[in-house]
């Protein structure tokens, strides 16, 4: 008789299986969701917490809907706006920056009329010319420039005033760019003084490319019988003052000679010395100093304004920015000039009155350096601000310019190249003055290097800015010839034809832009003027838009909706101010201002 075994009884089972879940990377012990039967004195106060369900929006049903009368139509699709649970946030157009925009009195009659040149006061002759002291104009003071303007009936949104000039009408020394001692001759092109050294600038400056003006002593030193005579320079006579040239900024001071600060570059006559924050040091060789007579060149090489902005900007690369860049392809849009400026009235005559810009104190302490710190630890920190000045300073007043320099020519001869890596002037390297309402880092157009000449006890000297240099330098030469055998012809109908150069390396030089090839400041005087025009005209079609949007039914030509602007604006109360305000970026706000006659 066979036995049979019972089956061996089975352990019992979990209840629940435990399922895979993803691993906690801040759970240290991996402890498991549900505790394992092997361990059951395994903590479970560190369980890994199911995470809690999104709360799910409760709707009606469609019974309680029909209850309430609502439509219960659906609609083919959902309306995405009203299924959209975060909105869109609508971005703010960009502000624009404008130029300040003042109520002025009316324009008088005499506005109308191009505005008169200087009154002229003989004082002494020089050199078979008359000098005269300037009368019944104004000049530049500290921080605050003066341009001559002119009312114009088809600028009304503008208050009717636009830039103009005073005669002579061609590229000369300014009156408003000079000391109060300095003498012009009736052409504006000659300077001297009777004072110590005194500063005066061209009314054109040079802000990209290659351009040249020449300077010619009339009154200065005097050299002996032979001019190479052994005598020491000093010696020789200095009857006739002296006389520095060389190119400045605006921030340049007017009473001081050139060279005295870092806004201008400058070259004594003495002994040929080029001088830059008051430190002289030699440039030529002993026997090449400036006397009368002598014709002095100075060419001034500046990279392009995209280069420039780089650099002040912070963004300038030595190993990729390897090209001064003078001829780049057109932009689709360029940087704004942006003029904060008011009409202001000035012994009959109507002057535009604006910031000007303030010198910067790291270029003051870089001409007047501080005493060394004693502190190790403070000099070690501020190592970098005391760098020499380059392209990529912390500071951007102390950034410079690469592939900037200037060149000089003695009656034509090329003497050598005097100074490099000249000081960026676009903003922010140039800041405007510390006063209520000024703004900073705006570009009035009107930012460069200006030609400049100081005069000292009787030095007298006079430019010239082109087209008919009296020694030219061959670069030069070859240009103005090349133009002309460039220049377009007429075949027998009539019909314009240009004629190639023939000559390859003349085409290859043609090939490069206009601001790579070497011109006289003269040229930049005509630039100057079409910028002027340019931007007047897109201010005043600004303005008009601005009050199109805030009166669309009174827009018109005919200055009716500035009329109504201006009630409106003073019916609200507006405060009177004197000066420039700022404005908010979209510069649509318009201030008062009330004309004093001095």
């Amino acid at each position: 008789m066979s036995t049979q075994t019972s089956p061996r009884p089975r352990s019992a089972t979990p209840s629940t299986i435990p399922q895979k879940r993803p691993m906690n990377l801040d759970d240290e012990q991996h402890i498991p969701a549900v505790s394992s039967p092997l361990n059951p004195d395994a903590p479970t106060s560190r369980a890994r917490k199911a995470p809690a369900r999104e709360q799910r929006e409760k709707k009606e049903s469609l019974k309680k809907r029909e209850a309430k009368g609502v439509d219960t139509t659906r609609s083919s699709t959902p309306d995405a706006q009203t299924n959209t649970k975060k909105s869109k946030k609508v971005e703010k157009p960009p502000d624009v920056i404008r130029p300040v925009r003042y109520y002025t009195k009316p324009p008088n009659q005499s506005d109308f009329d191009a505005p008169r040149q200087p009154v002229f006061n003989p004082i002494l002759t020089k050199a078979n010319r008359d000098f005269n002291e300037c009368f019944e104009h104004i000049s530049n003071k500290k921080s605050f420039r003066y341009t001559n303007c002119i009312a114009d009936p088809g600028f009304p949104s503008s208050r009717w005033f636009r830039q103009t000039d005073a005669e002579p009408f061609e590229p000369r020394f300014s009156f408003q760019e000079a000391s109060s001692h300095i003498l012009f001759d009736s052409a504006g092109r000659s300077i001297t003084t009777e004072k110590g050294f005194r500063m005066a600038r061209a009314n054109v400056c040079a802000r990209e490319g290659r351009w040249y003006y020449e300077c010619k002593i009339l009154s200065g030193v005097k050299p002996p019988a032979h001019e190479t005579s052994l005598m020491p320079q000093d010696s020789w006579s200095n009857d006739g003052g002296h006389v520095r040239l060389g190119w400045a900024r605006r921030e340049a001071n007017l009473d001081t000679p050139v060279g005295f600060d870092a806004y201008s570059y400058g070259l004594r006559d003495v002994s040929g010395q080029k001088i830059h924050l008051s430190r002289p040091k030699d440039f030529v060789p002993s026997n090449e100093s400036f006397c009368e007579g002598d014709v002095i060149g100075l060419e001034l090489i500046l990279p392009s304004l995209a280069l420039h902005r780089k650099v002040v900007e912070g963004s300038y690369n030595k190993a990729v920015d390897v090209s001064d860049d003078l001829d780049p392809h057109p932009a689709a849009e360029s940087p704004d000039f942006v003029r904060d400026r008011v009409p202001i009235r000035y012994k009959g005559v109507v002057y535009f009155e604006q910031f000007e810009y303030s010198s910067s104190k790291d270029l003051e302490d870089l001409m007047n350096p501080a005493p060394s710190l004693s502190n190790a630890a403070v000099a070690a920190k501020d190592a970098a601000a005391t760098a020499p000045p380059n392209p990529n300073h912390p500071s951007v007043a102390l950034r410079t310019l690469p592939f900037s320099s200037i060149k000089i020519y003695k009656n034509g001869k090329l003497l050598g190249t005097p100074f490099t890596d000249l000081f960026a002037f676009l903003p922010p390297a140039s800041k405007a003055a510390t006063q209520q309402g000024a703004r900073d880092g705006l570009d009035d157009g009107m930012l460069g290097y200006f030609p400049a000449i100081s005069v000292f006890r009787g030095g007298a000297a006079e430019i010239n800015f082109g087209p008919d240099f009296w020694c030219p330098p061959s670069d030069l030469a070859k240009a103005e010839g090349d133009d002309g055998q460039d220049a377009d012809a007429n075949d027998m109908n009539g019909s314009a034809i240009a004629l190639a150069p023939k000559d390859p390396k003349t085409q290859r030089q043609h090939s490069q832009g206009k601001n790579s090839r070497l011109r006289g400041m003269g040229e930049r005087y005509i630039e100057q003027i079409a910028e002027d025009i340019v931007y007047d005209l897109v201010d005043e079609v600004d303005f008009w838009m601005l009050d199109a949007i805030e009166n669309p039914d009174a827009a018109g030509t005919d200055g009716a909706s500035t009329q109504k602007t201006q009630s409106a604006s003073t019916a609200a109360g507006m405060e009177t101010v004197e000066g420039l305000t700022q404005l908010g970026g979209g510069g649509g706000e318009i201030k008062e201002i009330v004309q004093e006659e001095e």
